[in-house]
């Protein structure tokens, strides 16, 4: 909600849903104020060519001033939340793309888990469906309450001796900064982020349940502390038709990480969207097109005095990132989310970039288009001027 509208349709942002596309694909004009032509308004009528780069222009085809968006009125959501299998979810992920508005799959490293989270809209038959199935469930619990400890509070409280709680109680901490203060602890220890990662499994299998909202709070969660990101897109089919893209390439990810002992914490997050008009959005394709986007992470110690640690996870980070990029990418056609790629130091892996870019992106357009509006590259920056050329 705290999203700035500049910034959230030019690089493509994203919410998930498989009929859903990214953000860029809701504007339907927009006004720029250019270098050397001032202030234009495109559209789809009014120069489409340019409209279509400049929807995802990443703030070099103008200063976006003014924004015109498709909207839908406000509207309540019933979200359902459950842990279950690797197994199951491939079983069941054909039919939960064509069922949910809105799905959201948190897969959890070092456990066979994977959190499930559905959202559709109130009144709708499988909403229905999920309040009358939470209903049901609720009266047949005999304490009528959750009365289990958050599992992550509990990993914490059993491990205090050892670790720095920089004067905080365990149970003043929410589940997320429970997590936080876990992994700050021992952040590249393999076996002690798998123990993590199973705590945070348990502690959805004890939260699961129905919850209904406004969309825009449903929609939002709490990531967590600070953070390295490494968001892919990647395309998977059509949503009547989806081609097992997303799943194979979660299955090979979770084996890179076990074969590698990579110390990945929880979530790795899938989201889906459809196809975008927008030609340089990672998602770019018809409106039919199904596209996956997965996200890795790793957390930084925040507590002063821990630079170097936090100096080694970003090392850490960057290994693990480089693993993906080299053995993932390629295979499943993926590219970078824009708004979180950076620009390798290694020469090597900078022309893998570009080339990945060029094939997957109307480059040679795109740069014609800035020629055309920046010629003097007013509006560039370090990281498009490193990734394309001129």
């Amino acid at each position: 909600r705290e999203q700035t509208i500049g910034g959230f349709t030019q690089i493509g942002a994203h919410g998930t849903g498989a009929g859903i596309p990214s953000v860029d694909d809701s504007v339907v004009e927009l006004k720029v104020v250019t270098p050397a032509h001032g202030t234009m308004v495109l559209s789809a009528d009014s120069n489409p060519e340019l409209f279509r780069l400049a929807k995802v222009g990443l703030g070099c085809l103008g200063v976006v001033t003014e924004v015109t968006l498709r909207c839908v009125p406000a509207h309540k959501l019933v979200e359902k939340t459950f842990v279950t299998s690797v197994k199951e979810v491939k079983r069941n992920h054909a039919d939960w793309i064509r069922r949910h508005k809105h799905l959201r799959y948190m897969w959890l490293p070092a456990t066979d888990s994977v959190v499930v989270v559905q959202c559709d809209e109130e009144g709708s038959a499988v909403a229905r469906a999920a309040v009358a199935e939470a209903e049901a469930e609720t009266a047949s619990r005999k304490n009528g309450g959750d009365t289990e400890e958050n599992a992550l509070r509990a990993l914490l409280k059993s491990n205090a001796k050892s670790i720095d709680l920089n004067g905080q109680a365990p149970d003043e901490l929410s589940p997320t900064e429970c997590r936080d203060v876990l992994l700050a602890h021992d952040p590249l220890n393999a076996s002690w982020v798998a123990a993590v990662n199973r705590a945070e499994a348990a502690f959805w299998k004890s939260n699961e349940g129905v919850r209904v909202g406004y969309s825009d709070e449903i929609l939002g969660f709490d990531c967590g502390g600070q953070q390295w990101v490494f968001e892919v897109a990647f395309p998977c089919g059509t949503r009547e038709k989806p081609n097992g893209w997303d799943i194979s390439y979660m299955e090979e990810l979770l084996k890179l990480i076990k074969k590698h002992k990579i110390p990945a914490p929880s979530p790795i997050e899938q989201r889906w969207t459809s196809g975008s008009s927008s030609s340089m959005s990672p998602c770019a394709g018809p409106p039919e097109s199904l596209h996956s986007w997965v996200g890795i992470i790793m957390y930084l110690p925040e507590e002063e005095g821990k630079e170097a640690l936090r100096e080694d996870v970003t090392r850490a980070f960057v290994e693990y990132k480089r693993m993906v990029e080299g053995r993932l990418l390629p295979r499943y056609n993926a590219v970078e989310h824009w708004a979180k790629i950076e620009i390798p130091e290694d020469e090597r892996e900078l022309r893998a970039t570009r080339a990945r870019l060029h094939a997957r992106y109307p480059i040679e357009a795109f740069e014609r288009a800035r020629r055309e509006v920046d010629p003097d590259n007013v509006l560039g920056g370090t990281i498009v001027d490193a990734l394309f050329t001129r």
